[in-house]
């Protein structure tokens, strides 16, 4: 096996920080880039045309860096964490290069599959390797600084995308990551110090492939069956049964071989299943909330795209304070089951206040709301890593971490379908009742008026109306449903178990760090019989 060194008992404060601060370049790349295409989707789709085709743009993007994950964890703990980190750096890279060069829409969405390979990499194992520089007991301020990285890329991105396209092109949306990545790279080459002791050892290419094969047939059939297909049309089901198929054929061969890319006993640990349970729960609630709220905005309440990212600042910042403050309470106290019992309440509580909201909400309002849903979601997903990282053994650090990261990534992006149907039905709904007996403009039917936030606006007076209220009803129905799914998650938190974090790492052999033995000590010489006596003499008479 291959395991990573005890290095963070080599390094001070300020080293890890400088490595940290290269993970954060490399996770504010992969995060950024889940977000800031969609601003420049209609500049894109005025160039190369295609329309039909364009949310591919996007989801070939998450679809890749979501099967890759648990592929990266098991490949980091059998080959280094730092080489795979770094391939993972290159191939986003030259990925990114390569979308800005692309002449046609079919080359650009294949480069965005590429990319998102690299993405995926760079998401998992960037919370792997700060499980190796620190130990448990210090991790959760660390933590608490990527999670906020992540919480800034994720309201940041749509932001940086608008000004790239509206300044230079939308090809720089994608060369901006070049001097990043490059930083990165150099960064971690230079201070990421990650000893390993290597033994012989197989891949799980078997494994690997039916992960991949039945992660993206899920994927790809909730995808489709909210877009282009029904839930009930062949090609859904027939890819269902796929990732029926390839999921149980999966774990019975998971089961049976020696080096499994998802180590099934990290189910067994105590307080593993609950976590990333809570990881794809939160993960759908927090995807759905994020992607619908800048609709609402610019839909409903009529805001432009750029300060449709502005309003969501207050959603940012409370995610990243949240964070920060959570990591830092839980290296005081050692405690970290409470903080998701408090943070997926809080979470629940939030989407709950943001079903209520109307045409009418005060923007106060709905900042404060959005402040109770970010503080709730950077207090609860956070310490998962953590959890599941004090849960399993030393050898499935990177498996396990990177489970945290493709369980959440996957419970959004099949979140972001799911509720994107329920989005489209309600909307459909709400605009044959309200809209019964008005007579539409010419050319317009009731699919076509709540196209975008630029056909509503265009409406006259009422049947705008009647358009941003029926989307309102539609959202609204939408942060319902997502409280309810973070109301599971804040009972699958309840089941959590907490074990004492380790201040630091256990014996080096449990870890598979390869120590010359110590030579045996050489036999004591029993001392001459005559002192021997003399001694046993002179304790006598003290006894006395």
């Amino acid at each position: 096996m291959t395991m990573p060194a005890p290095a963070s008992l080599e390094l001070s404060h300020r080293e890890r920080l400088v490595i940290i601060s290269g993970l954060m370049t490399g996770l504010l790349l992969a995060a950024l880039d889940q977000t800031i295409v969609s601003t420049a989707l209609p500049t894109i789709v005025g160039e190369f045309g295609g329309i039909d085709h364009l949310s591919w743009v996007v989801t070939a993007y998450l679809l890749a860096s979501t099967a890759s994950m648990p592929l990266y964890g098991k490949i980091s703990d059998l080959y280094g964490r730092k080489k795979v980190y770094q391939s993972a750096i290159v191939i986003f890279l030259v990925a990114s290069a390569l979308c800005g060069l692309s002449q046609t829409l079919t080359q650009l969405i294949a480069f965005r599959a590429l990319q998102g390979i690299g993405g995926g990499g760079l998401m998992s194992l960037t919370f792997t390797i700060v499980g190796d520089i620190v130990p448990p007991r210090e991790r959760g301020r660390y933590t608490g600084y990527l999670s906020g990285t992540f919480a800034l890329a994720s309201v940041v991105g749509p932001l940086v995308g608008g000004f790239l396209t509206d300044s230079f092109s939308w090809r720089w949306v994608f060369y901006v990551n070049l001097p990043l990545g490059i930083a990165a790279l150099v960064v971690t080459g230079i201070v990421l110090r990650l000893p390993f002791h290597r033994a012989r050892h197989n891949l799980d290419l078997v494994g690997a492939a039916l992960l991949v094969t039945s992660v993206t047939s899920c994927l790809l059939a909730t995808v489709w069956a909210s877009g282009e297909h029904g839930w009930g049309a062949p090609l859904t089901v027939g890819l269902y049964a796929a990732a029926i198929v390839g999921a149980v054929s999966f774990v019975w061969w998971e089961r049976h071989v020696d080096e499994p890319v998802l180590p099934l006993r990290m189910f067994e640990r105590p307080g593993f299943s609950p976590a990333v349970a809570i990881a794809f729960l939160a993960g759908a609630a927090m995807f759905g909330a994020m992607v619908f709220l800048p609709v609402f905005l610019q839909g409903v309440q009529g805001s432009a795209a750029t300060n449709a990212g502005l309003l969501l600042l207050p959603l940012m910042m409370a995610m990243m304070v949240s964070s920060l403050v959570t990591g830092k309470l839980t290296t005081r106290n050692g405690r970290y089951r409470i903080y998701p019992i408090i943070g997926t309440t809080v979470a629940a509580a939030g989407l709950g206040l943001l079903s209520t909201m109307g045409p009418d909400t005060p923007r106060t309002a709905s900042a404060a709301w959005m402040v109770v849903l970010g503080a709730g979601i950077g207090t609860a997903l956070p310490v998962l890593t953590l959890t599941v990282q004090n849960t399993v053994e030393t050898r499935d650090l990177g498996a396990g971490t990177a489970s945290v990261n493709f369980f959440r990534t996957l419970g959004g992006t099949l979140g972001i379908a799911v509720f994107g149907t329920l989005l489209s039905h309600r909307l459909a709904l709400g605009l044959e009742h309200r809209l019964a007996g008005v007579e539409l403009p010419a050319g317009a039917t009731v699919d076509t008026l709540a196209q975008s936030p630029t056909a509503i606006a265009s409406l006259p007076d009422p049947l705008r109306e009647a358009v941003t209220h029926a989307l309102s009803d539609a959202i609204a129905t939408v942060f319902l449903v997502a409280a309810f799914v973070m109301l599971a998650a804040v009972a699958t938190s309840l089941t959590l178990r907490e074990l004492t974090l380790r201040g630091g790492w256990s014996d080096p052999a449990e870890i598979g760090i390869s120590r010359p033995p110590r030579p045996p000590r050489p036999p004591r010489p029993p001392p001459p019989r005559g002192r021997r006596a003399s001694l046993s003499t002179s304790r006598r008479g003290s006894m006395r």
